[in-house]
Order: structure tokens, then sequence, then C-alpha cells
């Protein structure tokens, strides 16, 4: 529950510290005091976007801060799924600063808004008279029928399912996208890729090919300059072989004679054998290198097909064309693959299909079931709050397909009047009349569903006397089960609570402020006095006060 709220710097609100208690706080002063804006505070703690708007100084922050025991409400397990630290005292910090930054914190770890709000939906339901809008939203009354019914873990589960189904519902979609449109292409690849896998291409085959090119059709100069090597090598006049013979004979004659002349000697002969060498080396390629307009013609063929493949496909190399045979089956492959996927998809979407439909149809059984006890309660506690010939029904409409609450679409309606037709409550609920039917609705939920605290902003709206004290009645026994805070203006109502903070402004140096001050025994009489005759208090309305707090 709430136990302290501290709040800084916001609106109207200098600097207060409100502590509250549990069973029912009442919560009173004028019109305009501020009692609005306590809620606008706690709005902030709950995860409502805010402005530079709520600063009253806009040289300095607002800090909005909450105080909650958590002990008894099960969280445990969302502070560790969140990597945040738990106590069964808990603060929950908004921070607006003067350039409009906003942040959040849980136990002094910064958090988005989301994770705030999703942890305060599990300690405070903040009812206003805004909220009487949700009466109008079928969401809304599934929800109210869900936890009426108490099958609100059955309808986890159920969304879980639905949620599994309709993924795999939107998979097999895309897959068959994907199958038409690989469909088209299916024919296109398999051309390139039987074209490609009868070229038969090799790596380095290119280069190869290109060289070997070159030197057929340079044939006839390779020729002609191997034959003038052979010829300048073994002339019997003039070449050079003959000639180095007759050099290395005149050394021969003259090594003997000095060590320098007998190595040089040697080299010459050295120079012999190699010369020889190239000689019969010119000589075999001579003999070997042919005409042969056949291989010429073959291998131009080949690499007129390597060229063109290699511009059909832009790329530059025989590598990159067997790169793409592999690439162009795997696509094809994985084109063969989604038939089957589909087929196995299918499979468990039929499978979950049936799951779905059976749970739905448990579901719907279940909350039609429900429907009268649900109606007659709503209809009692209308009746006791002085609407005593309204008419509550719980209309249901079937899908003929399970949506995301399954087969049900839920409406509430209403009639205030005997004998008027039943209609949607947003057609025929006064202010008054739908801030009652919210306050039944969330008396019969307190006792199904577990939370902390409940705030009711004004819930005595269009209402007086006896009516007024029996909305009091009703509060007070919500708050045997949890924490309740009204704000109300009604003496019967302020004068069940068990707590009482009165809310006012005082103006000091030219600046007026909202106060808050918890309220002793004497001066709740004086209070309540004052909300039966206004602000001139007289004897009767104290007797009247006092009467009213001893009942």
């Amino acid at each position: 529950m709430l136990t302290q709220l501290s709040v800084k710097n916001f609106a109207l609100i200098h600097h207060l510290n409100i502590s509250f208690k549990d069973n029912l706080t009442v919560i009173t002063g004028e019109t305009g005091a501020g009692k609005s804006i306590l809620l606008g505070a706690l709005d902030l703690i709950l995860g409502k976007r805010a402005d530079t708007t709520v600063l009253m100084n806009k040289a300095e922050k607002c800090i909005v801060e909450g105080t909650f025991s958590i002990g008894n409400y099960n969280l445990v397990n969302f502070f560790n799924d969140n990597d945040l630290d738990y106590d069964i005292t808990t603060i929950i910090r908004r921070e607006i600063t003067p350039n409009g930054k906003s942040r959040a914190f849980i136990n002094d770890t910064p958090v988005n808004l989301a994770l705030l709000k999703e942890l305060c939906t599990n300690l405070i339901d903040l009812h206003s008279q805004n909220q009487n809008l949700s009466l109008a939203d079928n969401d809304f009354h599934q929800l109210v029928v869900d936890s009426f019914t108490e099958i609100t873990k059955e309808v986890q589960f159920y969304s879980s399912r639905y949620q599994e189904w309709q993924s795999l519902k939107k998979e097999i979609e895309k897959l068959l996208l994907e199958e038409k449109q690989s469909n088209a292409e299916k024919d296109y690849l398999e051309f390139i890729l039987s074209e490609l896998i009868e070229a038969d291409l090799k790596k380095n085959e290119q280069e190869a090919l290109e060289n070997e090119l070159k030197e057929l059709s340079h044939i006839e100069e390779i020729k002609t300059a191997l034959t003038h090597i052979v010829q300048g090598l073994e002339n019997e006049n003039t070449g050079v072989i003959n000639v180095l013979h007759g050099l290395i004979s005149q050394l021969k004659k003259v090594a003997s004679f000095s060590t320098n002349l007998h190595e040089l000697s040697k080299r010459f002969e050295s120079t012999s054998i190699e010369i020889n060498d190239l000689l019969s080396e010119a000589e075999s390629l001579s003999e070997r290198i042919e005409h042969n307009p056949q291989r010429t013609q073959e291998i131009t063929d080949r690499l007129n097909l390597i060229y063109t493949l290699q511009a059909k496909h832009h790329v530059n190399t025989v590598e990159e064309l067997v790169d793409l045979v592999k690439v162009t089956q795997e696509k094809l492959n994985k084109i063969q693959s989604i038939s089957s996927d589909i087929e196995m998809k299918s499979r468990e979407f039929k499978t979950y299909e049936i799951e779905v439909k059976r749970l739905a149809s448990d579901l719907s059984k279940k909350r039609i079931n429900i429907f009268p006890a649900l109606e007659k309660r709503i209809e009692t506690i209308l009746h006791s709050m002085g609407i005593p010939n309204s008419k509550f029904s719980i209309k249901n409409s079937l899908r003929s397909e399970p949506g995301p609450n399954g087969y049900d679409t839920v409406n509430f309606q209403f009639n205030a009047n005997r004998g008027g037709e039943l209609q949607d409550i947003s057609k025929v609920a006064s202010g008054g009349e739908k801030s009652r039917l919210m306050l039944a609705i969330k008396s019969i939920l307190s006792q199904k569903r577990q939370l902390p605290t409940i705030i009711f902003d004004e819930v005595d709206t269009g209402i007086s006397g006896s009516i007024a004290d029996k909305v009091g009645s009703i509060l007070k026994e919500l708050s045997d089960k949890m924490q309740v805070i009204t704000i109300t203006h009604l003496p019967q109502i302020a004068s069940k609570g068990d707590h009482h903070l009165f809310v006012f402004k005082e103006t000091s140096n030219g600046h007026t402020q909202t106060q808050i001050k918890a309220l002793e025994e004497e001066e709740r009489i004086i209070e309540i006095a004052k909300l039966m005759s206004g602000t001139k208090v007289t004897d009767a309305s104290i007797e009247s006060a006092k009467y009213l707090l001893k009942n």
C-alpha cells in the first residue's frame, strides 16, 4: 500500500510530505484548493508523461516520490525478472528537470516509463472521472468479466497460444509470398546453373588459356627467332659455339702459367656447356612449336565463352564464376526448401488452431455461465446506491474465428429507468450513474483481485443524502480488504473515513501554495460541519457532524 507521498515543485505545491495509512482515507477541501494536483502528482509516479508546465519554479526540477509497502503482494519475481533491487518498502520516484527531461526510478534504479507503469498497475488503481470512459470500452468489459469469473490466468495462457498461432500464420503468409516470388526466379536460376555447370570452369584456367593463345598467335615470329638463335650459336664460321671453342683452346695453352688464367679457362668451359644447353633447348622448342589452327580455334572459343559468362554475370574472374555455381545452387535449394517449410508450418498451424479453438470455447462457456451472477451483483449494488429501477445486462457477440480474447466480444448494457431499453452505457448513463456503476464494478473486482490501493476522485458526483451514505458504506467495506483513498465533497462519505486529510491554499509573500494536513477528531467535526452548511458552521451542523462520525 501507499505509505508516503513526497511532492516538490509541482504546480502549486512547493514541498509536501503526506503520510497515508491503511483502510479508508478521505481527502476534502474547497474547490480549487489543489486536491486534483495531488492526483496529478500521483499520475507522475504511475508513469504518466509530463513536461515543464508542471514546474512551480521553472528553474528547479520537480520530484515526486511514493513509498509503498509491498511485502504481501507477490512481486519478488517482477523485481528479479527486471534486475531491480527488491525491498518490502519500495520507493518510486519521478523527476522532471527544467529542460523537460524526465527520469523514473524504482529503488534508485533508473527505469523506463513502460516498466514503471507495469509495476504500478500492481500497486494502485487510480479511478478518476475520466476513467469512466472505459465503461464504453469492450476490452474493459472483457477484463471485468474475466476477473469476476476468475479465469485471468487461463486468459493469459490462451493469449500466449493465440499469439503463437497468429505468428505461425504470418510466417506461412510470408513463406507463400516468398514461394510465389521464388517460383518466378526458379527457371532463370536453373538455366544459369545448367549453363555454368556445362561450362565446367576450372580455377586458373583463364590465365593458362590466354598464355597459350598468345603463344599460338605468334608462332611464326617465335620459330623465326629460334632459327636465328640456333644459327647464331652453331654457324661453322661465325657461330658463338665455334668462336668460344677457339677462345677456350687459346686459354688452355697458357692456363698452366697462371692461376688466374686457369680459373678463367674453367669459366669459359662452363659457359660453353651452358651455351650448348641453350642450343639444345632452342632446337627442342623449335621442333615442338608448330602452327595448330584447330587448337587456336579451340582456345579462342573457350575464352570467348569465359568472357561472355563474365560479362553476363558482371564478374572479372573464372574463380567468381565458379563461386557463382555454389551460390546459385544454394538459392535453388532454398527455393525447394520453402515448400517443405510451408508444409511443416501448416501442420503446426493446424495443431495450434485446434488448441486455440478449444481454449476459446472453454473460456466462452465459463464467461457465459457467470453473466447472470455478475449482472445480479451489479444491479443489487446500483439499487442500493439510489438507482432502484436500473437494469444491467451483459451482451456477448460470438466471432466466427477466435480473436485476441477468444470467441467473445463482451458489451455492457444499462438503463436506469423502469421499462427503459437496455443500451450501450455511453448512450444512456449520466455522469453520476457512470460513477456509481464504476464504483459497483470496482467493489466487485476488489474481492477478486489482490490490489494494495485504490484511489477515487469524486466518485460522489451526482449523489447526496442516503445514497451518499450508501456509497460511503461501500467504500468503507472496500477498505476492509485494501487501502482506499477518496476525494469527496460529501459529509456522508467524509465521515466514513478512518483518516481524514484536508487540502487548502496558503498565501505567503505573494505566492499561493497548496498545503495538506491530517485532521484530528475536533478538526474533522468542524470540516464535516462545513461540508454540510458551508463556511458558516452552526450548532446544528456540528451536532450532525458528530452524529455522522459516530455512525
